[in-house]
């Protein structure tokens, strides 16, 4: 590989796809046909990403799923001289369907779609080593992992490779997988692994490949948009990055994208599509006889009525639901408006999904001397539309399982929470803090963990009241927060804990199915200065 001549165009954001083909040499094609952060959206989804009924989805409101997903592949398939499919992690959780089948029907459907790689997204881990690699044995194809060391777990030691080699046309492709340095806050891959700098370990296996003689090498990186932009910026030999975690949305045509299809970073070109299957990408590239990518173009195309579902993997999505059917039709209350839980809103910002369901979890316990509620907003997955609200909605929004905690810590503690739920709002990160029975106001110019926080209070006798960091305080969030996700480390040493109450989806459930009608709402409890 001539990495003289990857380096020298390395160092600047191109806003567009880009193309300087030398005539001189022969041109390689390649299509990178792409997902990430799926989410066990196997049915049709809704435009507030949640479930879509058959009769919506008959009237063409609905969107995504595996049966369009496969008719969308094999159509570009059809398209492309050579082509792959990658999927950029978090294909774990997110509805029914895992909660029920784990990663079985997980395997099976991206078995049936033809995937030749993805990486391990966090959620892979959400259920331990022993899920993954009861997935890892089923898939016909790998999943990769290089910024973490597995060599201490027996589940995952010489199993879980860091990349591989593939391929297409006569041309050999290396893949490499990446994912969140951050994964043992954010999900639960147990004491035995251990995760390291992404750059580090994607330059080492880079220069491992191109050693072998592979000239063309693509990254699916769990990292993040913003991450995968300075990956890009600081290795050498990366032609392509296939993006997930932030749920990015590239397009070059979308006026809400959050940048072009693709991000060129130097001669590396960055894609991400969204999430939940609502778009599958497709990204054209070509390459020289020495693997230099000459030229990047392409965008996500979109999942909806247009594309015609595949009859036979639409009955078996059908068929698997029948288990799921009773409990996700049970209707629980009624919503006068959509709850917004977009995770746009929900990460930076005080939200009307983030109210409800740290309402909820304080009205149930507010009878055990709790006055504080913390929910992280990445375990609030989804939005719900008006008018009926059934079980599978809300175990939508709150698909893992997990369980009330209350605990007690002093108001030092809790204002140091609250400064580790702002501190990383830039990368709209999962663990942006909603709350009740608790206002805070935060400043975001001021450097992260170094005083965002500026104002706490706590609501006392009726009146709304600065915290005191001596007293003790009871506190109501999820497993998850309580036992260090997120960040919330601080919470680990709680006193008076109880991990162990109802989940936290039967709690909203029975709140809102105490409303004649649920009114959505923002009070004004987080706010931030200008």
């Amino acid at each position: 590989m001539n990495h003289i001549l990857k380096s020298a165009l390395m160092g600047s954001v191109v806003i567009a796809g880009f193309g300087f083909i030398s005539p001189a040499l022969a041109q390689y094609q390649l299509t990178v046909l792409h997902t990430n952060d799926f989410h066990a959206r196997f049915e049709p989804i809704s435009r507030f990403n949640g479930p879509c009924s058959v009769d919506d989805n008959l009237e063409g409101k609905c969107f995504g799923g595996s049966a369009r997903l496969l008719t969308a592949i094999e159509g570009a398939r059809e398209r492309a001289e050579n082509s792959l499919l990658l999927d950029g992690g978090d294909q774990f959780q997110g509805t029914l369907f895992y909660t029920y089948y784990k990663g079985q029907f997980t395997a099976e459907m991206m078995n049936r779609l033809g995937y030749d790689a993805m990486t391990v997204g966090n959620h892979e881990f959400d259920d331990g080593p022993e899920v993954l690699r009861g997935f890892m044995d089923t898939i016909n194809f790998p999943i990769l992992m290089s910024n973490a060391d597995v060599s201490a777990e027996p589940l995952l030691a010489g199993v879980l490779q860091k990349s591989t080699v593939l391929e297409r046309g006569g041309r050999k492709i290396g893949l490499i997988g990446l994912t969140p340095q951050d994964t043992d806050e954010l999900a639960s891959p147990g004491k035995n692994v251990t995760f390291s700098d992404p750059v580090p370990a994607v330059q080492a296996e880079v220069d491992r490949l191109t050693a072998q003689g592979v000239n063309i090498i693509i990254v699916m990186s769990h990292s993040g948009y913003q991450t995968d932009l300075d990956l890009a910026a600081r290795t050498t030999g990366v032609d392509i990055i296939v993006a997930g975690h932030s749920n990015a949305y590239l397009s070059n045509v979308a006026e809400n994208a959050d940048g072009p299809y693709p991000t060129m970073v130097g001669n590396t070109a960055v894609v991400s599509a969204f999430a939940y299957g609502k778009f599958l990408g497709e990204l054209n590239a070509v390459f020289d006889d020495d693997g230099n990518l000459t030229s990047a173009t392409g965008e996500p195309l979109i999942m909806d009525a247009s594309v015609v579902e595949n009859a036979s993997v639409k009955d078996r999505v059908t068929e698997m639901a029948i288990p799921l059917e009773e409990i996700r039709q049970q209707v629980v209350a009624l919503a006068d408006d959509a709850i917004e839980g977009d995770r746009a809103v929900c990460r930076v910002e005080e939200c009307q999904m983030g109210n409800l369901v740290a309402d909820a979890m304080l009205d149930r316990v507010k009878g055990q001397g709790i006055t504080i509620a913390i929910q992280n907003g990445g375990g609030l997955r989804a939005s719900i539309d008006s008018g009926e609200v059934t079980m599978g909605e809300v175990f939508m929004v709150l698909p893992f399982q997990n369980t009330l905690s209350t605990f007690y810590v002093s108001g030092a503690t809790i204002i140091a929470a609250l400064e580790n739920g702002v501190s990383q709002v830039e990368e709209v990160k999962g663990r942006f803090p909603q709350v009740a029975g608790l206002q805070f106001d935060w400043d975001p110019t001021i450097a992260a963990n170094e005083g965002r926080i500026t104002a706490v209070r706590v609501l006392q006798d009726g009146e709304w009241m600065p915290i005191d960091p001596d007293a003790e305080y009871g506190v109501v969030s999820n497993d998850y927060v309580r036992n260090g996700g997120d960040g919330y480390s601080m919470f680990v040493d709680a006193n008076n804990v109880y991990d162990f109450g109802p989940d936290l989806a039967e709690v909203v459930s029975e709140f809102l199915g105490k409303a004649d009608g649920y009114t959505p709402y923002v009070d004004g409890r987080i706010a931030k200065q200008q």
